[in-house]
């Protein structure tokens, strides 16, 4: 313990050295630069992290950024917003504009301002390019290397373990980690512009105080939270926003939004501990039967243990209070499906698609896949070709689109768009195998060339097929 104590001394030492030794330089990385250092960073994050994929909440937490982000001057980014399947306290960005929050941290939430002000915080480290300045001064490691340190620290390494890693990747690399971490003037610098920018959103500054003060009451709990430790200085933070929000008086709030509750209550039912939710939606609808939340909340994590009779029992009684709420129309569309019910699912699924212009591509893909299963090929290739169209990473669509036209006899189609599935998947020998299979299936010189020109790419990409 000594010796380690010992190390890190002597690494916080080297930082300071370091610091004075290679100051910040006249410029930062380009924005180039920073957007190939994102590309690296998110490769070390999503090896590493599991992704919420749920496309309601996604879509929810991405519409309460851009809110946040139409107040912003123009940047050179594309924010992105991304939810991570673990229930820490915990949230960061990375270069370029890709913002991660932990479902834990979303579920201790009560409002959309709470949310918003965590989002305003990260996107303000983006804007003021508090990560890439830092890497600028670092630049005696490559891009890949700095971009794993810097996921570390983010990802909640703690001081020892830096130091520990040090034994392996050598003490510059130490160094270059503690570097890399916030000040307590970045975060500082970040709570200012965050605050502006979320105010100018409409939401409530203040919030971002309550969810500091959630994040920091943990402590006595779990120790530490990842976030006090990757985002220090959080008691300097919360005397600023409270002396920032007095400052400007009445202040706007969003409170706790339809969207806020319904996307926080499928996080609870939908990744959070199978037996917790069960009990707690239970509890809540004996309570209450006319909660809608809590009933919503019961059934979808009935649906998830495999009790989907009485989920879209609860389902249904929802729908009483709430018929044109497509969303739930989905959901239960999809209880149905799995439950062999194949006309309620065809019912409840377009009726979920007829609400919208722009479908949730989930609905869609069942409702397709219900067409397919009641023999009705040509108006499921339909809806598969255009939800390919309009979402074309959604890559279980290119699977049964390919067995939907096989069933229909058309080969060609089946083969190129089994291929398609299986590249999305990179698995190389299967794309080859389905691609080779198309070529034998056209005479169309304009599809014989599109698909040799594909393995040419899939052949260069993943070399050793040539060995297989």
């Amino acid at each position: 313990m000594f010796l380690l104590k010992k190390a890190i001394y002597f690494f916080i030492l080297m930082a300071v050295l370091a610091g004075l030794l290679f100051p910040q330089g006249s410029r930062a990385i380009t924005i180039a630069e920073e957007e190939e250092l994102s590309r690296q960073f998110l490769k070390v994050v999503l090896n590493r992290l599991s992704l919420v994929k749920d496309p309601y909440i996604v879509n929810y937490v991405n519409s309460v950024g851009q809110n946040i982000l139409r107040e912003l001057p123009p940047q050179p980014f594309s924010y992105k917003f991304y939810v991570i399947d673990s229930d820490v306290y915990n949230a960061f960005a990375t270069p370029a504009g890709h913002i991660f929050i932990y479902r834990g941290l979303i579920e201790a939430m009560d409002t959309e301002d709470e949310l918003a002000g965590i989002l305003a915080h990260e996107i303000a480290h983006v804007q003021c390019r508090h990560i890439s300045d830092k890497i600028d001064r670092s630049s005696k490691l490559n891009l890949a290397t700095l971009a794993g340190l810097a996921a570390g620290i983010f990802l909640g390494v703690s001081g020892a373990d830096v130091a520990a890693q040090a034994l392996t990747v050598g003490s510059m690399a130490a160094v270059q980690s503690l570097e890399l971490a916030y000040s307590r003037e970045d975060e500082i610098q970040a709570d200012k512009v965050g605050l502006d920018n979320m105010t100018r959103a409409g939401y409530d500054a203040r919030a971002l105080m309550t969810i500091l003060n959630k994040i920091r009451s943990k402590r006595w709990f779990d120790g530490i939270p990842t976030y006090l430790s990757t985002h220090p200085a959080a008691e300097e933070r919360i005397a600023y926003i409270d002396s920032w929000s007095q400052n400007k008086g009445e202040l706007p709030s969003m409170g706790a939004t339809a969207d806020f509750k319904k996307a926080r209550v499928r996080l609870l039912a939908l990744y959070g501990n199978e037996t917790r939710a069960v009990s707690h939606f239970k509890n809540a609808v004996e309570r209450n039967p006319n909660d809608t939340e809590a009933r919503y909340g019961y059934g979808l994590v009935l649906a998830r243990i495999g009790h989907r009779k009485d989920a879209a029992f609860h389902l249904q009684k929802v729908l009483e209070q709430n018929p044109l709420d497509r969303s739930i129309l989905g959901d239960l569309g999809r209880i149905h499906f799995f439950d062999g019910r194949l006309p309620e699912a065809l019912t409840a699924l377009r009726a979920s698609v007829s609400l919208s212009e722009s479908a949730a591509p989930e609905t869609m893909f069942y409702l397709a896949r219900t067409q397919a299963e009641l023999g009705k090929l040509s108006e499921a290739i339909t809806i598969f070709e255009t939800l390919i169209e309009s979402h074309p990473d959604y890559e279980q669509a290119y699977y049964f689109l390919g067995e939907s036209y096989g069933k229909q006899g058309d080969l060609f189609q089946a083969h190129y768009h089994l291929a398609r599935f299986y590249e999305k998947r990179r698995d190389p020998r299967n794309t080859v195998f389905h691609f080779q299979k198309a070529l034998k299936n056209t005479q169309d010189p304009e599809r014989k060339k599109e698909i040799e020109d594909i393995l040419k790419n899939v052949r260069n990409e993943f070399k050793d097929i040539r060995k297989k």
